[in-house]
């Protein structure tokens, strides 16, 4: 029988090979298999509702099971009949850190945002929805980032922690949306179709690449300040992982400006061999900087630590009287 460490290397070399190698080449030695486990298993799940189950009475269900699972197993109750990607789930659990961890916070946040996404299918969202998916979403990125990379590590946690990934939700919102439509979501919250006057029938429309061109300023203002956040960090490697995510999505968004905002179902610029030249150009800057910041501060730090030579100390003398 395949191992869950094993069927998590398989599912997420599929499904994606940037994850698979960020894992790979940036998680902590001992947390690469339980990075893989937690991308692949919400994977599986994510698949599950979107291609799947058909009916929303088997979403529903499937939902109820996998929550109960989390709720179930970090109260230390085992299971005999997991099927291989709840198994998955499990030794993910199992191997838990701390009562209270990020990797708690990235299941259940992440589950928050399946659940979302299952139950408004066929239904229009406010804004007020949307804003708190995208809030669960980002942080179950950062928490995910900040468990399996550096783990322990005493990140700060800063309003800016979020914003990267929160721009990087807009734009991953614009990418599908010509794809979700079909299916029933609907990304765009009611408030903007009535006030932007926006056909759902007609998303060539002036109005509604006015509204694509607010998301992209919105999307590119987030980012700005999650750069800030990204490039404050002292562990490298959650600083590539950061910036790689970064670029992902950087690349969609000029495709959609110089598309002149209108919508596209493919955007292949982001599997393309300049978009991993990118990528490679951009590890590079941001180790040479990083490693240059480091030298700079032990260059300041260095004289402090030196011990005082005895000429120089101060003598202190009795009075004479």
């Amino acid at each position: 029988m395949i191992t869950s460490a094993a069927l998590a290397h398989s599912i997420t070399w599929k499904s994606s090979k940037q994850s698979y190698l960020t894992a790979l080449l940036l998680a902590d030695r001992d947390l690469v298999d339980d990075c893989l486990r937690a991308y692949a298993y919400f994977r599986w799940v994510d698949d599950a509702i979107d291609v799947f189950l058909q009916s929303a009475n088997d979403r529903t269900a499937f939902i109820a099971r996998q929550e109960g699972l989390i709720e179930n197993l970090y109260r230390g109750e085992r299971f005999m009949d997991l099927c291989p990607e709840e198994e998955m789930l499990a030794d993910l659990v199992v191997h838990d850190r701390g009562s209270d961890s990020d990797l708690k916070s990235f299941i259940r946040n992440f589950m928050a945002v399946i659940e979302f996404d299952s139950f408004r299918m066929g239904h229009l969202v406010s804004s007020d929805e949307l804003a708190t998916y995208t809030s669960h979403l980002a942080a179950a990125v950062m928490d995910g980032l900040q468990y399996f990379i550096g783990n322990g590590h005493p990140y700060p946690q800063t309003s800016e922690r979020v914003m990267a990934v929160t721009g990087a939700h807009i734009t991953h919102m614009l990418r599908d949306m010509l794809e979700d439509i079909p299916t029933g979501i609907i990304n765009i919250p009611l408030e903007a179709i009535s006030e932007c006057g926006i056909s759902m029938g007609d998303l060539e429309s002036e109005q509604f690449r006015q509204w694509v061109r607010g998301q992209i300023e919105k999307a590119r203002q987030a980012f700005k300040a999650g750069q800030g956040y990204i490039s404050s960090l002292s562990v490298l490697r959650c600083k590539l992982a950061g910036v790689w995510y970064l670029a992902r999505f950087d690349c969609i968004l000029n495709a959609i400006e110089q598309d002149g905002y209108r919508l596209r179902l493919e955007y292949p610029e982001r599997h393309c061999l300049a978009a991993w030249m990118e990528m490679l150009r951009l590890g590079v800057k941001v180790t040479g900087e990083h490693l240059i910041g480091r030298v700079r501060q032990v260059m300041v730090d260095f004289p402090r630590r030196l011990p005082v030579p005895p000429a120089a100390r101060i003598r202190t003398y009795p009075s004479s009287k």
